[in-house]
């Protein structure tokens, strides 16, 4: 099944690439069209990465707390007498 994500990943190279592609055909020079096509590409992952990022449809549970007393992992005390 395929989400958002899935989408995205493979807009990335169609955007570059094809972004830059046309570019270069209307007359823009490469220097040009390749930096745009590159920031496109990151407006893409940044928009999956912190707009709509993966994350689970329930939250996750922490794991449980252990006991742990007040005497636990210390050594006994000592007298210095």
């Amino acid at each position: 099944m395929t989400g958002y994500h899935d989408y995205v990943l493979g807009l990335i190279p169609i955007a570059l690439l094809g972004i830059t592609l046309l570019m270069e055909s209307v007359g823009w020079s490469l220097r040009v069209a390749v930096p745009v096509g590159g920031l496109v590409a990151a407006g893409l992952v940044g928009h999956a990465m912190f707009v709509r990022g993966p994350v689970t449809s329930r939250p996750v549970r922490d794991a449980p707390a252990t006991h742990v007393g007040p005497d636990a992992g210390t050594a006994p005390a000592q007298n210095a007498d």
